[in-house]
């Protein structure tokens, strides 16, 4: 079975708490504080496994966790690192986010890896908040929660050359007279429902991957048949051969052929109705109707594309055919057709990570940020609330509250902390 689809759950680790704690030795009057750091979570990274060819395997398990960091204890004992997860992919994967469409990685190269979903750092020991007038401090910092992120798994096939055209145009049959490619052939319409792969060597000894892409019909980039299913794995493609029934046996209009499915590839993508195309002219070899072929020929002169006349069943034209394609992909670049955002790395100082919300004379405060902060804070210590104090100025909060015209007394609530406001 072929899935080229899949969509699931995965989670960093959870970063572990630092340890407040102090030494405790005989002899020792005043030990002082040695609380260590809790271990970092683990991240969540995507490989590309070159023994996968599908994402069958994502069907049967939907959520990913990385391994969550462990605390911090005393004597200055870090906590351990939360192993970090690998997620084997086939090579031409892209990960999606599936809320924003964000592309978060490609993975269209041989033994890439990409960083999706960093773990959540570990908080600090109550050592590390040690000054000259503050000797013990009895608080320390929790890690950070690990983020989890539904994402969508596409495999867009990687191929230098695509056959497209409409069912039973004759392209698997094409495609098994110039690879080594077996796709099953039959003397009806869909019999391709899967993308099949072949590598084509020509006879100076260069070679190409060449994807017999399965029968688009008109409605395909809206999702009729097997719509956009198949029409993802053009993308990849530097070269398209659009094969075109001219026998006239089926009582088709090859022009109209190519002017429908040229359609959907601009509906689809402004890229693919761009992209270099060959028309070829199969079924030569049983054709009943001169008029078809010179009307497919006045099109190909009209929008400037090359013209080949083959049969896939006699071979008649192929070599001609193989040896204008060698010489196109030389000159064709590789593009990169997919461009993945810049990922963002979270940091406790990044602002607009909060928003303000007002009910009445209350203010709720929420947000990323927020967590991060109120994750560190130990309520109960006036020293924490000192630092506490002191971010939220940092991150803006402070100011955003007194454009929305706090005042003193008003309640305002971080989660499910709640303070009475004063300056």
């Amino acid at each position: 079975m072929f899935t080229d689809y899949a969509k699931i759950v995965i989670k960093s680790g959870n970063g572990g708490n630092g340890a407040a704690t102090f030494r405790r030795e005989k002899y020792v009057a005043a030990g002082g504080p040695d609380g260590g750091d809790g271990g970092k979570g683990g991240s969540v990274y995507f490989v590309v496994d070159k023994d996968m060819n599908t994402l069958l395997d994502f069907r049967y398990k939907k959520i990913f966790k990385a391994e969550n960091g462990q605390n911090g204890s005393g004597n200055n004992c870090y906590g351990k690192k939360g192993e970090d997860l690998y997620i084997g992919v086939p090579q031409g994967t892209i990960v999606r986010d599936s809320v924003t469409g964000r592309v978060l990685a490609d993975l269209s190269e041989e033994n890439q890896k990409e960083l999706v979903l960093p773990g959540g750092r570990g908080g600090k020991g109550n050592v590390h908040f040690a000054t000259s007038t503050r000797q013990a401090p009895r608080f320390s910092q929790d890690g950070e929660k690990g983020q989890e992120k539904e994402i969508i798994l596409e495999l867009k096939l990687l191929a230098d050359v695509g056959l497209i055209g409409f069912p039973n145009v004759g392209k698997s049959t094409f495609l098994s007279r110039v690879t080594s490619a077996k796709p099953k052939i039959a003397d009806y319409h869909f019999t391709t429902i899967i993308p099949n792969l072949g590598v084509v060597k020509s006879l100076y000894g260069d070679s190409f991957v060449i994807a017999d892409i399965p029968g688009i019909i008109e409605g395909a980039s809206t999702g009729v048949g097997l719509g956009i299913q198949f029409l993802r794995h053009i993308e990849r493609t530097r070269l398209l051969l659009h094969v075109v029934d001219v026998s006239g046996a089926e009582g088709r209009n090859p022009v109209q052929d190519v002017k429908t499915i040229n359609e959907e590839l601009k509906s689809y993508s402004e890229k693919l109705a761009t992209r270099k195309q060959i028309l070829v002219a199969n079924k030569v070899d049983v054709m009943q109707n001169q008029d078809l072929l010179k009307q497919l020929q006045t099109l190909a002169k009209e929008q400037d594309l090359e013209l080949f006349t083959i049969s896939a069943v006699t071979g008649e034209g192929i070599d001609a055919l193989m040896n204008r394609v060698t010489e196109m992909l030389k000159q064709l670049p590789k593009e990169e057709l997919i461009e993945v955002e810049e990922k963002m790395v979270y940091t406790l100082e990044d602002k607009n990570e909060f928003t303000i919300t007002k009910e009445g004379e209350e203010y709720y405060i929420e947000g990323p940020a927020i967590e991060r902060l109120m994750g560190r804070i130990n309520i109960g210590d006036n020293e924490s609330m000192h630092y506490f104090t002191k971010v939220i100025k940092q991150l803006g909060i402070e100011e955003e509250l007194l454009k929305k015209g706090v005042k003193e007394g008003d309640t305002v609530k971080f989660l499910e902390w709640e303070f009475e406001w004063y300056r």
